[in-house]
Parts: structure tokens; C-alpha cells; sequence
């Protein structure tokens, strides 16, 4: 089996290391035949999202949100007028069980910023829907977001985050789809 050696890792010139190239280079030593040409990347995108996700976690209790709310007000901002969806299709955008949908639409109709609305194709279904009120929240909270976003990036170079965007684009469009877990009564989360 070939062994993987990054190539910015090995040369005498390259970039200065950082906790990624260390965990490669025990690796390296410890079982390099666990070493694929993917494995720098599922680690890069692993380091990144995590600190991705802590900069959204930051900002968030300053607008007073969690982050399943933050999923399910931005949801509805994006959806376009009247900022309104389907439970069901919330579910399948956030892949929230519809229990932790719903608790979670409880919360935000109760301060204000949805509303549960009959279904104008099905009366038996509801819609829920962004107040006014929510609209301003989301709006502010994505634009936080973005803010806090940009500054996980900030020491990068536009060209190289540009050039990141375009070459994890490539690899995901090339990704083998990962099926989704059926759920069922006994193991749906209880988010």
C-alpha cells in the first residue's frame, strides 16, 4: 500500500506547521499505512468546521438563540416571502426529528417570532411562518453570523479562501452521497 506524505508537510520551505500536520506526522510514524490522500483533508474540514461551529456558538446567546432556533429562523428567512414552510419540510432541510422541530417552534412562537398557520393547501396541515419580528431577528443573526465567520478566516488571504471554496467544491461534488439513517419510532432522537 502506498504511503501518503503531504507534500507541505515534508518540504524544507512549506508553511508552518500546525496541529493537523502534527497529528499527520504521529500518524506517519505510528501506522502510516492508515495514511490516504484524503486523510489531510477530512481533518482540515473537521479542524475548520469545528471552529466554525464554536464562532456560530459564540455569537448566538448575544441574540438570544440557540442554535436549533438559529437553524429554524435562518430556514425560513432563506425560503424567500412569506418565509414560511411545512414542519415536514423543516425536517428534511435541518434533518431535525419532527419532535425537536416542533419543541423548538413552540419556544419561538411563544417569544414572538413565529406563528403556526393553517395550511392554505391542506387544512389539515400547518405552516409556520416568520413574524415581522422574526424576520429582523434572523436577518441580524446571520448577518452575526456571517461577522463571526469572516473572523475565523481573517488571517487568510481572499485569493486562498476563494481558491478553498472552489477546490472543496470540486471534492464534494465528487462525493460518494452518505445514506441517512432510517428512523424509526424507537430511535429517533429526542432533540
Amino acid at each position: 500500500m502506498a504511503i501518503y506524505y503531504p507534500a507541505e508537510v515534508t518540504a524544507a520551505s512549506g508553511p508552518v506547521p500546525d496541529p493537523v500536520d502534527a497529528l499527520l506526522s504521529a500518524w506517519r510514524s505510528e501506522l502510516p499505512d492508515a495514511l490516504r490522500p484524503t486523510t489531510e483533508l477530512s481533518k482540515r474540514i473537521v479542524q475548520l468546521a469545528g471552529a466554525l461551529d464554536a464562532a456560530t456558538r459564540e455569537v448566538l446567546p448575544g441574540l438570544g438563540l440557540t442554535v436549533a432556533e438559529f437553524d429554524i429562523l435562518v430556514a425560513l428567512r432563506r425560503s424567500g416571502e412569506p418565509y414560511c414552510m411545512k414542519p415536514n419540510e423543516l425536517v428534511r432541510a435541518l434533518l431535525l426529528s419532527s419532535g425537536g422541530i416542533s419543541n423548538v417552534v413552540n419556544h419561538l412562537a411563544g417569544r414572538g417570532l413565529v406563528l403556526r398557520e393553517p395550511s392554505p393547501d391542506d387544512g389539515r396541515s400547518t405552516m409556520i411562518r416568520l413574524t415581522p419580528d422574526g424576520v429582523r431577528t434572523a436577518e441580524r443573526a446571520v448577518c452575526a453570523n456571517a461577522d463571526a465567520h469572516e473572523a475565523v478566516f481573517a488571517e487568510a488571504s481572499p485569493v486562498a479562501v476563494h481558491a478553498a471554496a472552489r477546490a472543496l467544491r470540486e471534492v464534494g461534488v465528487h462525493r460518494r452521497p452518505v445514506p441517512r439513517p432510517l428512523r424509526t419510532g424507537r430511535n429517533r432522537s429526542r432533540s
